[in-house]
């Protein structure tokens, strides 16, 4: 058994460790139909499906455990006592690890912390909007769009007059565009971009998709109509304006070889010549016959894809400089070239290697969802989240309150200080409420604790807009922590991944202790259970042989010699080698069957009579393969089946004394913890 890893997002349920492949034919079908009706004896009729050791498992759980691990989830008497065997087994391992304490040791719980915390995040989301943007980028990943901007910047910690001052001076910027100033010139004009690209692009961003965007800036993109100016929209880099010059299906992605010959942008006119000469040259040899890759590997000036056949990763829109993405989508089936194609690089020729469309939105769905949850617009269902548990737990903040604290705070330069409250609140007010959740009260003093152990600093914000943020912020933590102790409560689907969590590791912990490692270690243990199953672990039949594979018929005539002589095969071709490599080659061993086949044609000859040994009391089979080529296959021993030693078996062995340990335990635990099945309420589910 091999623990499963935690996973970049989360590790595998451990229920995986005890699953079984279920056999369902018609005649259990059948019992299972007259044995529901039937009551056990030893549990009362419930939806109970098992006691074991005072803990009652439901029959919901235990169908969603069998669930998981059967995917076609039939049911049949048969598939059912064989998976309930398995899970009780798996129950009393966890029984016994919680009676010796394991799950509070101190690793236990932070393990398992670790994982709780990453399975939590899905349900502290809106689960809906998240959906909602996982659609909405797929339909975006299908579209492309270009657009020029232009920047007026402004810091997300800017003063009211600064930001009013910027937004001003954007709306003044569109208002000379949409009246019918150029984008490009106003873009370049002294007082137009901030964006320092404008001066020589005139603020155009090429072609892009849903995600190389920041997404409020993606949303102006895609929802201003193409040949429109945007509302102004704000980034975190200040206010834009988007002029949409084209919308396009989406090309998807394609991959490349290319041979370059660099060349700066800046060249003079004579180093032009001298690179776009060689870049032909190199296509001449390509025209004539050379393979593309020997002539990346030879004169390709890129040196990471040079010694890879020039091959580049897929890539989409937006990924390369605008002609060479131009020439690639444009070559349409594979090994199709293109060039020579010029960029600020140099010259490139190309060779299609692969094309793909958009792949499906069920294709596509775990890939977006994870793109969602990195990008930008987590924060955006997080933010609606919060704002529905406000609703829920009744968290409205004390506005007196909230006034005191941003009155408080602009009679101070510094607004928190570690270890002692803000100056200018009242010790009056430290106690009083200044939101709850779920009717527990959230105090002044609770805030402002928590705000100074945060190291919370002015970074240029006004006193009362950073104390109102902070407030806000606050709200949201504590809201999210709250949230974070009932999942189990409102998520049954949660409270079940958690409790095989806790189950596998306690499961992998122990049964470390009790089987693996002790096999490993016991090595006394270990050669008495090997020497009393000797017969467990025998040798097949076998060849000790010699596979000589010579170059020609005056080889063969050599190694036959020195076979005769008992000589050092190895030494021949030793001598050998440094003139001819492959006169001859030598492979030795204990073959069973099928594991060579020129020592399977010696097995067929032995047991056919076809081969004895010769007048000098050697016995080998001769091969002619091809051509001169001879291939001897001499025999030294043919070795009838026997036992292996333990040093030849070890690791089988090994597997076998844990597999021995195991069923010993769990007669052991069966024994110690009891165990009662409800079988009326088990095989109810064959109706299912």
């Amino acid at each position: 058994m091999i623990r499963l890893p935690l996973a970049m997002n989360q590790a595998k349920p451990v229920s995986m460790f005890f699953s079984k492949n279920s056999v369902v034919g018609l005649a259990s079908a059948a019992l299972a139909l007259m044995l529901w009706t039937l009551p056990d004896a030893g549990m009362a009729q419930s939806s109970d499906v098992l006691d074991i050791a005072g803990e009652r498992v439901s029959l919901d759980d235990f169908q969603h455990v069998y669930g998981k691990n059967n995917r076609d989830s039939v049911y049949s008497v048969e598939a059912l006592d064989d998976y309930m065997e398995l899970f009780i087994n798996f129950k009393l391992k966890v029984r016994e690890a919680e009676a010796m304490g394991m799950d509070t040791a101190e690793a236990f719980i932070t393990e398992l912390a670790g994982y709780r915390s990453q399975l939590a995040r899905p349900y502290l989301v809106d689960g809906d909007l998240l959906d909602t943007m996982v659609e909405e980028a797929y339909e975006r990943k299908g579209m492309e769009v270009r657009a020029s901007h232009i920047l007026v910047s402004v810091e997300d910690n800017a003063t009211p007059a600064d930001t009013l001052a910027a937004w001003n001076r954007i709306q003044g910027i569109r208002a000379r565009v949409t009246s019918g100033e150029d984008f490009e010139a106003v873009a370049r004009s002294k007082n137009g971009s901030d964006d320092p690209s404008a001066a020589s692009n005139g603020g155009d961003l090429g072609w892009f998709t849903a995600f190389q965007m920041v997404y409020p800036f993606e949303c102006a993109a895609f929802n201003t109509p193409e040949g429109e100016v945007s509302t102004v929209v704000r980034t975190r880099f200040g206010y834009h304006i988007l002029n949409v010059v084209g919308k396009r299906k989406a090309r998807g992605e394609v991959q490349v070889a290319h041979i370059m010959v660099r060349m700066p942008s800046d060249a003079p006119q004579d180093q032009v010549a001298n690179a776009e000469g060689r870049i032909q040259e190199v296509k001449r040899l390509l025209l004539s016959g050379e393979s593309f890759e020997s002539l990346a590997l030879k004169y390709s000036e890129d040196p990471s894809t040079a010694n890879k056949g020039g091959l580049l990763p897929w890539f989409g829109t937006g990924k390369m400089v605008e002609s060479f993405e131009d020439a690639a989508f444009g070559l349409e089936e594979p090994g199709d070239l293109a060039g020579p194609v010029r960029t600020d690089y140099g010259f490139h020729l190309l060779k299609l290697m692969d094309k793909k469309t958009l792949p499906t939105f069920e294709e596509s769905r775990r890939e977006l969802s994870k793109k969602v949850r990195r990008d930008s617009r987590a924060e955006i269902t997080k933010t609606s989240f919060v704002r529905a548990l406000k609703g829920e737990y009744g968290a409205t903040v004390s506005n007196r309150r909230r006034e005191a604290l941003k009155a408080a705070a602009i009679k101070v330069d510094s607004l928190f200080y570690p270890g002692h409250p803000l100056e200018g609140v009242r010790k009056s007010e430290l106690g009083r409420t200044l939101f709850s959740v779920a009717g527990s009260p959230r105090t002044v003093e609770d805030f402002l604790t928590w705000a100074n152990a945060g190291k919370i600093r002015n970074v240029d914000r006004p006193q009362a807009a950073m104390v109102s943020e902070e407030i806000d912020n606050y709200v949201a933590q504590e809201l999210l922590a709250y949230e974070d102790t009932q999942l189990e409560a409102k998520h049954n689907d949660f409270r079940l991944l958690m409790e095989e969590y806790h189950d596998g590791i306690l499961l992998f912990e122990l049964t470390d202790q009790k089987v693996w490692s002790r096999a490993v270690k016991d090595t006394t243990g270990l050669m008495e259970f090997h020497g009393q199953n000797r017969n467990e672990f025998m040798w097949e039949e076998r060849l000790d042989a010699g596979i000589h594979t010579c170059e020609d018929a005056k080889i063969a005539k050599k190694v036959r010699k020195e076979l005769r002589k008992n000589s050092d095969i190895e030494g021949l071709r030793r001598e050998l080698i440094a003139e001819r490599p492959l006169a001859l080659r030598n492979e030795f061993g204990k073959f069973v069957e099928g594991e060579n086949g020129w020592a399977d044609r010696a097995f067929e000859a032995l047991r056919d009579g076809s081969l004895a040994p010769d007048k000098h009391g050697l016995t080998i089979l001769e091969t002619t393969e091809g051509g001169d080529q001879i291939i001897l296959v001499h025999v030294k021993e043919h070795m009838m089946p026997e036992p292996k030693e333990l040093d030849e078996c070890r690791g089988q062995a090994i597997a076998a004394y844990q597999d021995h340990l195991e069923k010993e335990w769990i007669m052991e635990l069966r024994r110690k913890y009891p165990h009662d099945i409800n079988r009326e309420a088990l095989y109810s589910l064959v109706r299912k």
